[in-house]
């Protein structure tokens, strides 16, 4: 079973954390602000057959070791992290950078989301490639990849993937982030 647990088990917070500057419990809302965001996104594109593709070819091509005995965040590759949040995002990229950055307080800025988001981006594919390889067929249009990214994604909200995706997210990041946040996931999906 997937399990959204499971996937923040394999986030290393402490060195995020370090990479960040900031320390552990800053980095640890900061990342289960934006996985379940990730996991929207990744949602939209998979439930979308112009762009599914695209992103089953990213899980696809994620290494295979990168969760094999813990995420090492070195091996992470940011450049391609970057790459998938820009292609996952598009233009929206900073109203969600924004709106993350609004979570947590003051001490989560659009500059740490800016910088966690294409280090958490290759371990959330990483974690369903190795949840695709594990028998369930990706189909394109969101066939396998969409149910393994809905049973995460309600594992976000608690099991209640009711409404719309801003009050999912809403549920997800527990602020208001989530309202503007569903709103430009829900762009995309009607852009592409």
């Amino acid at each position: 079973m997937t399990s959204f647990d499971d996937l923040l088990a394999n986030v290393p917070v402490a060195q995020i954390a370090e990479k960040l500057g900031v320390d552990e419990a800053t980095a640890k809302t900061a990342i289960d602000a934006a996985v379940p965001v990730l996991l929207g996104g990744f949602q939209t594109q998979a439930g979308n057959p112009d762009v599914g593709l695209n992103l089953e070819n990213e899980v696809a091509n994620q290494p295979h070791g990168l969760l094999d005995g813990g995420v090492d965040i070195d091996q992470v590759d940011v450049v391609n992290g970057s790459q998938i949040v820009d292609q996952t995002f598009g233009a929206d990229k900073n109203t969600v950078i924004n709106a993350l950055g609004n979570v947590g307080g003051s001490d989560i800025s659009q500059d740490l989301i800016g910088r966690l988001l294409p280090m958490l981006a290759p371990i959330v594919l990483a974690y369903l490639s190795g949840k695709a390889l594990g028998g369930v067929a990706a189909e394109p249009g969101g066939g396998g990849l969409g149910d393994i990214l809905g049973g995460l994604l309600g594992g976000a909200t608690g099991g209640n993937t009711g409404g719309d995706l801003g009050s999912i997210l809403g549920k997800a990041v527990g602020r208001n982030a989530g309202s503007a946040l569903g709103t430009v996931l829900g762009d995309l999906l009607g852009k592409k």
